[in-house]
Order: C-alpha cells, then structure tokens, then sequence
C-alpha cells in the first residue's frame, strides 16, 4: 500500500488509546481542565460506572465562543505557547489532546460561558473536528462536559471495561485523591442520581484534616505528624503515618508533586528508606505528601497519562526526601503532640548524614560512662556485670570517665520533679519479667524492655558510627572464636570495618579468630554468637562494597544482641533509667524490627474497661 494521511477521526481514536484507559482516565482528564480553569467547585456525575454518563461541571473562567471549536481540535491549548512553556509547565494539562480524544470515542457536548458574555454557548463533537455549530444555552459562567456511551464506535475496546461496581470504584478513588491534591476546591460526587459525596473547600488547617480523616479515616489523622520542610528551593508538605500506624498493601500513599498526584519510584525509595529501621517487615508506611518545587526542575511530560514525572535533580529530590521524613520520625518521642508540626528551614547539604545534637551527645557518653560500672547507685543505667565483663581491666571504668568528660555533662534533675515532667512516668513494677509497667500522671504505661534497650542502644551505635567513634573496651582475656574459613577470611579482610564498629578481631588460623576488644555497649552480651551472626549477615549482604550500604542492619543485630533479654528481673532503677533513656531516644516507638516498644492507657481508658461513671 502506498503511504498516506490517516483520517482526523482515527488519528483521535489512536491518540485515546494513550489517555482514555477507562472511564476513570476520561475523568481525570476533565477534572484536571477543571482546575486550570480556576473552579472552586466541581460536580461529577456518573451512570453506570461511566459507560454510560461521565458528566463534569465547573465554576471557572469559562470558554469564549470562538475558541470552542479549537479546545476540540488535536494540538490546540491555551496553557503553552512555546518550548519554554513546555519546559516549565506549571497547568495540569497542556497537550492538547484530551478533549479531541475523547469525542472520538464517545458523544462528546461541551458547553461553556465566559464571565461577561450574555449566554453559554454548545457544540457537539465526534472527533472529526469538522460542522462545529455553537448554539446558545442558559448555562451559568462556567463548562459543563457531557460525554455519553464511551467506547461506543470502538466495541473491542468497550469489551474490556469492568463491571459498573469496579470502574465507579476507580472513579471514587480518583476523585477521593484529587480532592487531596486541591483543598480550595468544593467536590460533589454522585453515581446513578445518587450523592456519594460532597467535600466543601477546606480553608483552614482543622478543614484539611477533617478532609483527609473523610477520605483516609480518623485514625490516619490520629496516628500522624504534619510536617513542613524547605531547603535548597524544595519545600516539602503533609501528613506521614506512624510507623506501628502502617499497611499490609500501598493504598494509603498520595504524593503531590506541584499538585499533581505521581508516582515515582526516586520517591518511593526514599520513603522506604526512611522508614526502613522503623517499621515492621511486610508492612508499608502511609502518607499524604505534596513537594513544591521550581516546575523548570521536573519535566512531567514524561508520560502520556502524565502519571509519572522526571527530576531534572533526581539526587538532590531523593536525599532532601530522605532528610525530611527521617527527621520527622527521629522526632517521635514520648510527651510530644503528633500533630504538633515540624518545621525545618534549612537542612545540611549532606541531607542523608544526620548531625548529632549537642546536648543529646553528653547525655549519650554520660550513659555510656554509666554502664562501665560494675554496681548500681542512683544514677545507674540498666546493664549488669555479666561474667565475661568480669575479664574487663580495671582502667576501664577511669578511661571511659575521661572519654565521657570531654563533653559537658547536662544540668541534673532536681529530686523533687514532679511526676509530670517525665512523659513515661515512673515505674512500679516488672511484669513477668517482660513488661515494664509505669504510673503517669494520666494513666498507665506498658514497655517492652527489650524492645526499647534495643532502640535505645541501636540509635546510640549509630551516632557513634555516624561520628567515627564507637568507644571500646579490651579483654582482659581474649576470646577465641571457631568460625568457617570464609568466615574468618571476611573477618580478616573487613578489620578496618569491624574496627568502625568497636570490635578488634584478628585471625588466629584457618577457622579460628580471636576477639580482642568489643564495643563499651555491648559489656554484657554473649559476644561469641554476636560476632558469628555479624559475619553472617555480612556474607548474606556481598562482600566490602555493599557492607557499608547494610551498615545500619549489622548495627540492627548488634543492637538486639547487645539488649537486655528477656525474662531478667530488673530492678526500679534499672527501668527508671531505661525509662528517662527512652525519652531523650530518638525512634523509640518502634524497635530496630518495627515493633512498638510502649503502649499508654489513658485513666479515662481504664474507666471504659471498668464501666466507671456509667
């Protein structure tokens, strides 16, 4: 066959295949017209799951009667008018083509009023773009699109919609998450003359949440932080989950790059690295997430359905992604309002590095200092001599107090403090050896010992590492390890590592090595089964180029080893240390495996259960 021109019609129908998906994709487009055209409130109105009717009304500035032919013709837009506006594109849509797709597929009437003319006007399409005639109408300012029997001159293409239930079901998680994208705006959602919903604007920080909570439930907003980050012209806004508030599956994730619903995988693995020591295995984070940006910086016409955007700066995005959200959860400690927002303005160049507090680092090495000593007192953390620590020198304890003094230590607490200084109360018992149970001033308690040491002790050999300086303490009497050959071939080969990590391990022979130093954390841990599992994981991960990216994970495990175990009796100091340590922890709702550390009960709570007052 010879070369030549496809009609207009199938040249539309072709271009629909890209952006008319379902009836779902025919909305989106529509509703996102809607917003370039100023509305402040959007009707959609369905019939059968929008086979049948799809049919979007606005408020906004309206179309002029001459241009209405042109909105239905391929290629022609009022949002771009060169390749400068292509490259920053700041309007939801810009082709040019959805319109003219759709009547190719559908009967398509739009009808349109400008503020200042004396009728709306209508025309008719079928995606010819030929015997437009605009006739008037009473329609108030504003467009109203009705677009009928979708797919009805493609019948393959009408044969792979779903049933009713499933396609209005798109239809309602669409419009659900395009009503968090555009607060200012009013949406009304009806299917087969019945309301599904109605969302008024929410103008005030109270009406955001009530929308979101409407739309995510209740307990999202209960169990979430706002936050709001700016650096290096990023500003990064929203609500994130609590990591024991998480999913066995993505659906609760909306993230908003200048108002635009994407999805992207640079974002998705900086959440997930965010979260990755805090939540539970299998589980996912939720989150409502908007990042503004300069549009000249993310190029979002890289896909037809624009769906999916591109980062002119994918490195800066990610680690200024990462920072954020880990700052945010490092924020969690007991006593603070989840709502309370976190506001950063400037964040370090080296986002993905955290900088250790001043005040948070005396009070880490005056802990460490603590747990050298062989007996408890007053100020006593919750470690207790085991017998290898018996083979410790005796300099030790005068060494790590030269270590500890090279901060200033922080202001004690007055012993008179009442109750209501300490968010995590005092506590009054150790039940089945397991659970610590504290008083409040507001109720009760419950942490899980282990848990929490772990936390507490993981987030103290991060920032020892992060600062190149995990403290260590030798034997007196060194321990000899048989381990495989590859093993002590990895552990002679990673010295300079394990060094980092406050272990010095030397090879003694084929299948042994010899563990002559280990972290001051860890005085109390059975270090034979540690070091093993270490170079366990360390030959699971690959070898020297990938130990430093599994870094926090050979931490994780020393972390859990180095914990106090269960089922041993602690004493009231003992938990009342480990208490005041996990308030000044950062992270410590969640273990290093994601499971929750502590669990309050309210006194009204405690009512519920015992049906006082009622």
């Amino acid at each position: 066959m010879r070369i030549h021109s496809l009609p207009t019609q199938l040249v539309n129908q072709i271009a629909a295949g890209e952006v008319v998906e379902r009836p779902s994709s025919v909305v989106k487009e529509l509703v996102e017209n809607c917003f370039d055209a100023g509305a402040s409130q959007v009707s959609i109105e369905i019939e059968q799951g929008g086979a049948r009717l799809i049919k979007i009304r606005d408020n906004g500035c309206g179309i002029v009667k001459e241009d209405l032919p042109l909105a239905l013709s391929r290629h022609a837009t009022s949002k771009i008018a060169s390749l400068k506006d292509l490259e920053q594109v700041v309007s939801m849509g810009f082709r040019g083509e959805a319109l003219p797709s759709i009547s190719s597929v559908s009967r398509l009437t739009l009808i349109s009023r400008i503020s200042d003319a004396d009728c709306a006007w209508r025309v008719n399409a079928d995606g010819t773009e030929q015997d437009f005639n605009p006739q008037p109408d009473p329609h108030p300012q504003g467009t109203t699109i009705d677009v009928r029997d979708l797919f009805y001159n493609t019948p393959a293409r009408r044969k792979f919609l779903k049933t009713e239930k499933t396609e209005f079901a798109h239809i309602e998680t669409l419009i659900k998450r395009m009503a968090l994208s555009r607060f200012d705006i009013g949406f009304i959602l009806s299917h087969n003359q019945k309301e599904i919903f109605n969302l008024k604007p929410a103008i005030t920080e109270s009406e955001q949440e009530q929308r979101i909570a409407g739309i995510c439930g209740s307990a999202f907003i209960e169990n979430s932080i706002k936050i709001d980050f700016a650096a290096s012209g990023l500003q990064l806004t929203g609500w994130v989950g609590l990591p024991t508030f998480s999913r066995s599956q993505q659906d609760m994730q909306f993230f908003y790059v200048n108002g635009r619903l994407v999805r992207d995988k640079l974002v998705s693995h900086a959440v997930k690295q965010a979260y990755q020591d805090v939540l539970f295995h299998g589980r996912h984070p939720v989150f409502v997430l908007y990042l503004t940006l300069d549009p000249a910086l993310v190029d979002v016409n890289a896909h037809p359905a624009k769906l999916e955007v591109r980062f002119r700066e994918g490195r800066l995005v990610h680690d200024f992604l990462f920072s954020a959200l880990h700052r945010s959860l490092a924020d969690l400690r007991p006593g603070r309002n989840l709502m309370q927002q976190v506001e950063v303005e400037a964040l370090p160049q080296t986002p993905a590095v955290l900088d250790a507090k001043p005040n948070n680092v005396a009070w880490l090495n005056d802990s460490v200092t603590q747990q050298s000593k062989p007996n408890f007192d007053n100020k006593t953390a919750y470690s207790s001599r085991s017998p290898q620590q018996a083979s410790l020198p005796l300099h030790v304890e005068e060494a790590m107090q030269a270590y500890a003094s090279l901060y200033p230590k922080p202001e004690p607490v007055a012993q008179s403090a009442q109750p209501e200084a300490r968010p995590l109360g005092h506590a009054i018992a150790h039940l089945h050896n397991i659970y610590i149970l504290s008083e409040t001033p507001n109720g009760i308690i419950l942490v899980d010992a282990h848990a929490a040491h772990e936390r507490v002790t993981y987030e103290r050999l991060k920032q020892q590492y992060q600062n190149g300086a995990v403290p260590n303490q030798p034997l007196l009497l060194p321990i000899k390890i048989k381990v495989s050959a590859a093993e002590a071939d990895l552990a002679e080969q990673e010295h300079e590592f394990f060094n980092t990590l406050g272990f010095e391990i030397n090879r003694s022979g084929l299948e042994t090595i010899v563990l002559r130093s280990i972290p001051v954390l860890l005085g109390n841990t059975d270090m034979e089964t540690l070091v093993r599992d270490v170079l366990a994981d360390m030959i699971e991960h690959g070898m020297s180029q990938r130990i430093q990216e599994k870094s926090n994970e050979i931490l994780a495990t020393v972390a859990c080893h180095g914990a106090v175990r269960a089922h041993r009796r602690l004493t009231i100091d003992e938990m009342n240390a480990l208490l005041r340590d996990m308030e000044q922890t950062e992270r410590i709702g969640q273990c290093n495996h994601g499971r929750p550390t502590w669990v309050e009960l309210s006194t009204n709570d405690l009512d519920k259960f015992f049906l006082r007052g009622q």
